[in-house]
């Protein structure tokens, strides 16, 4: 092996030598260009195999991006739907504060809320658990009995919406976001996100009552009474939906708080 390394070698020198210098017999009056010699060699190495032990390696990659898994959810993160039905676009991730809402944004807010895809399907079920149990007799029951419901219900989800998240903030200049809390223990953050019921943030940032959630859902329930059946039309029957509607804005927001902790350790059991 090392005469036929040392045979390989003299060859590169020998063809770096100027044509004709053997022919004459003798060597070149001038030296042979030391920067041509140099260039010829590292050619020539360049073409040689490392050595053994020095092999170039890349570095590994990444073994979660290797493994095509995602990154887990930033803590406090909210996302555009939960679990891929819900939409909940009147949420604000932890830590962010957003400019308020123009009107316009406002209303493209409530017009998401009330007519996603999603919205037709809760109404569907509210509907029918309401046809089942009876709720308003006068209604009926049955499929016509379940029409009288539904076109009922997404009328009071709807003007609630528009109520809430845009007519009412617009003219009072409070923000309907959810603002995440995103850190401290469950029951501090399941009271904070309870509250919001009662508890807004205006124009400026700084926390106000939310006369936007009180007051619009109560004028949404007035407005109920129009298309209810006259035995509905109780102060009993106004304040049992008034109440059942702040109680499911409470629950929703507790839902919008915890759903980033909820989302991260599914993401965890499923890695």
């Amino acid at each position: 092996m090392l005469p036929k390394c040392c045979a390989w070698i003299a060859a590169c020198l020998l063809a770096c030598v100027p044509p004709g210098v053997f022919a004459q017999g003798a060597l070149p009056s001038q030296p042979i260009p030391v920067v041509e010699l140099n260039a010829a060699a590292a050619a020539a190495l360049s073409s040689l195999p490392d050595a053994p032990g020095m092999e170039q390696t890349a570095p590994p990659a990444d073994s979660g991006a290797a493994a095509g898994q995602s990154a887990p959810p930033a803590r406090g993160q909210q996302p555009k739907r939960i679990l891929g039905i819900m939409p909940n676009y009147r949420a604000v991730s932890a830590g962010q504060v957003p400019p308020p809402p123009t009107p316009r944004q406002a209303f493209k807010i409530a017009t998401q809320n009330s007519f996603d895809y999603s919205a037709f399907v809760f109404v569907g079920v509210t509907s029918l658990l309401a046809e089942n149990s009876n709720s308003h007799k006068q209604l009926g029951k049955g499929v016509k009995g379940f029409g009288r419901y539904y076109w009922r219900g997404f009328l009071d989800k709807t003007d609630g919406n528009y109520l809430v998240v845009w007519a009412l903030p617009s003219v009072l200049h409070e923000d309907e976001r959810y603002y995440t809390k995103g850190s401290g223990n469950v029951l501090g953050r399941a009271v904070y996100a309870a509250s919001r019921i009662v508890i807004a943030r205006n124009y400026q940032g700084r926390n106000t009552f939310n006369a936007s959630e009180i007051f619009g859902r109560g004028i949404a329930q007035g407005v109920s009474l129009s298309y209810y059946p006259s035995s509905d039309r109780t102060a009993g029957e106004l304040a049992s939906k008034y109440g059942w509607a702040l109680g499911r804005d409470a629950l929703t927001n507790t839902f919008r708080e915890f759903w980033p902790d909820i989302a991260a350790h599914l993401h965890r059991r499923r890695s």
